[in-house]
């Protein structure tokens, strides 16, 4: 697995199934931790597909649940594959661990759909428009400051990546989003016209949602992403679930339920029914430039 992805994918992969197969063969938390001799805590942090796995212990647990040799071969594959870790883990504490699950999910996602209600996606934002967000009384340094820029610079690079091949990102903004001023009328100006700029890649779309069109959907949801993920294994192992990201001040939700899902579909398919065209889109945030320009 590229070094850019990481061990995300995989260890939820993982997880999902030895859960499967643990309620498949009927075994309780507590009786596979009691037969395994591991806590109830470390089956439920495995299961959930938070930290890298031992082979070993992906053996006992398939052992435990009746697993075929087949099937506990290739979930041994997958354990290894929790072992890499991804660009972001040299930025240490400049990426918050809730933050963490969700670059390297980004990194693995075949397509992200990003509705921003009130600021720039940090993956379209320059890196002055990314300082400025910043206030004066931040409770981080100027060196803090910079670092979680750089970050965010760094994963925007997945969108120009050659292999493996970079993820569709259809981005739909709120004209407010666009109107709101950070950092200065030239630093918003220059940000933009990079809006514009990166529309025309090939696998990037940006349409507005006008404040003509009135309350909808998107107002009450706030800013979110969609992400998708490719099948693996030539198409021959399915793909990771979709999960919903939403972000707060100081956590994030991962929104990966049926009824979670559709809730959010629903929401993006009204937005994109009230939004621009690409076109129309680019027209508007050019008659934005030229206000600006005035102001």
């Amino acid at each position: 697995m590229p070094e850019d992805i990481g061990s995300t994918v995989p260890r939820r992969q993982l997880g999902r199934l030895l859960r499967q197969f643990r309620n498949e063969a009927g075994v309780t938390l507590d009786a596979a931790a009691e037969a395994l001799e591991y806590s109830r805590q470390k089956i439920w942090r495995l299961e959930c597909g938070q930290g890298s796995v031992r082979v070993l212990d992906v053996k006992a647990m398939c052992e435990l649940y009746g697993v075929s040799p087949e099937m506990t071969e290739a979930m041994r594959g997958l354990a290894a594959e929790t072992k890499s870790k991804g660009w972001w883990h040299a930025y240490g504490d400049a990426v918050p661990s809730w933050f963490e699950l969700y670059v390297g999910l980004e990194s693995a996602a075949a397509r992200l759909r990003e509705y921003g209600e009130t600021l720039i996606p940090g993956l379209l934002q320059t890196r002055s428009y990314a300082l400025g967000l910043f206030q004066p009384g931040s409770r981080l340094s100027p060196e803090e400051r910079e670092q979680a820029v750089e970050v965010r610079l760094q994963r925007q690079a997945l969108l120009r990546r050659r292999l493996p091949k970079p993820p569709r990102l259809d981005a739909v903004l709120s004209e407010a989003a666009l109107r709101r001023v950070v950092g200065s009328h030239g630093v918003m100006s220059d940000q933009l016209k990079h809006l514009l700029k990166v529309s025309e890649q090939p696998n990037i779309s940006v349409q507005v949602v006008p404040l003509a069109a009135g309350p909808h959907p998107g107002a009450v949801a706030g800013s979110f992403v969609i992400l998708e993920f490719p099948t693996t294994n030539g198409g021959r192992t399915a793909p990771e679930p979709s999960v919903v990201y939403s972000e707060s001040l100081t956590g994030a939700l991962y929104l990966d339920k049926p009824e979670e899902l559709m809730a959010y579909e629903d929401t993006w398919r009204g937005l994109t029914a009230l939004a621009l065209g690409a076109a129309e889109s680019r027209d508007m945030i050019k008659r934005i430039i030229e206000e600006m320009r005035h102001d």
